[in-house]
């Protein structure tokens, strides 16, 4: 039996089903993804991204944002945790248990969109600091939003994808009170300067733990869910 084929029968009579057409394949590989987007509510995050780039730019344009001192980095850390969340919740399933038994791309799917969806959250945040001075600037951004989606995928594989979004909030009052208090850690990385080596691989190393761990066990399934 060659690759594709399905044995039937009907009486005593048996046959090969052929394998499905290569644009067959594509369409179904297709509907799946879109499928996998609807269920995680892919296009609500994407709005509330959207959504945190605008505040970045009203913040930037109207000088919400102290152009000096500790406070700057107020709400953009704000912003970046509230972008994390958003990825994070988007790991919840809706069908749990079953999805996962029948589910063979779902490790695919899982780190596609979360890899994709940082990507987006980086690329909308810094499209809102355009032609504006941001304090530390894109790459500033992509470390802490890149560490703080690592929070929120780890917290989505402890408890649930529904209750993601603790992790990256108690992670930004940690940041907001070491701003206020002007204390440093390489753990808490929005604190730290940009040339700061040891924050950056600390927040590289929590994005890292956090997409192979959704990518290989998504979130946990709760009782209720």
């Amino acid at each position: 039996m060659t690759p594709g084929h399905v044995r039937t029968r009907a009486g005593a009579e048996s046959r090969l089903l052929p394998p499905l057409p290569s644009w067959d394949r594509a369409a179904a590989g297709t509907r799946l993804v879109r499928l996998y987007v609807a269920s995680r509510r892919v296009p609500v995050a994407l709005g509330a991204l959207v959504a945190c780039s605008l505040v970045l730019r009203a913040a930037l344009e109207w000088h919400w944002i102290p152009s000096s001192g500790p406070l700057t980095q107020q709400l953009p850390v704000l912003l970046e945790a509230g972008t994390a969340s958003v990825i994070a919740v988007t790991t919840y399933s809706p069908f749990g248990e079953p999805e996962r038994a029948t589910g063979r791309w779902l490790p695919y799917l899982r780190f596609g969109t979360a890899g994709a969806l940082t990507g987006i959250a980086v690329g909308l945040l810094s499209a809102g600091a355009a032609a504006a001075h941001l304090p530390g600037g894109t790459l500033d951004v992509v470390r802490n939003v890149a560490g703080i989606t690592g929070i929120g995928l780890i917290s989505a594989a402890v408890i649930g994808g529904g209750l993601s979004w603790i992790g990256p909030m108690a992670y930004l009052v940690l940041s907001e009170d070491a701003i206020l208090n002007a204390w440093r850690t390489p753990w808490v990385w929005p604190t730290s300067p940009l040339q700061d080596a040891g924050a950056a691989l600390c927040a590289a190393l929590v994005f890292v733990a956090g997409v192979a761990i959704i990518t290989a066990r998504g979130a946990r399934q709760r009782a209720a869910e």
